[in-house]
């Protein structure tokens, strides 16, 4: 399996390229997101804990994807727009990927790996990577972001616990 900070995401609107080296030491949290889904309003939850933690060491990247139910069909310009518009997204919106199936994208087929090997189920799943990119943990989608304060703020503790040694 490659290593984590060896992958690497085109960002939204082909705006260049996400390169995970640059999250050396930095937990992540990646969730794959959808427009016209009913966890859609996570988004809200979402940019909270991105403005809380990010200033921490938290790197929140969405990941827009069509795969459940053709709830994310617009553009790349509409996704950035609606994101933008009704939700004021911040954090880093990657391109339109897939998540499953023979076309899902390296970062997907390795975050799946380093949990439990199954498929993405729906819409807003959620993962966390470690500050060292050793350890994911992975959320359901009903699992709303600010239930998951606790195991990101515990991710950023660690590495401040490290840096200390």
């Amino acid at each position: 399996m490659s290593s984590f900070y060896s992958l690497s995401m085109q960002r939204l609107g082909g705006k260049g390229t996400i390169n995970f080296s640059d999250f050396k030491g930095k937990a992540v949290l990646l969730v794959n997101v959808a427009s016209k889904c009913g966890y859609t309003g996570q988004y809200k939850g979402l940019e909270a804990l991105h403005k809380k933690y990010g200033s921490q060491g938290l790197v929140l990247l969405g990941v827009p994807c069509n795969q459940f139910g053709g709830q994310e069909p617009g553009t790349e310009e509409q996704i950035s727009n609606f994101c933008s518009t009704k939700y004021n997204v911040t954090f880093q919106l990657a391109a339109k990927t897939d998540v499953n199936g023979p076309n899902a994208h390296p970062v997907f087929t390795f975050l799946k790996n380093a949990t439990d090997g199954k498929d993405v189920a729906w819409n807003f799943e959620k993962f966390l990577v470690s500050t060292d990119g050793t350890n994911v943990t992975r959320f359901a989608s009903r699992v709303q972001p600010k239930d998951i304060e606790d195991p990101i703020a515990k991710a950023l503790l660690e590495k401040a616990l490290r840096s200390e040694l």
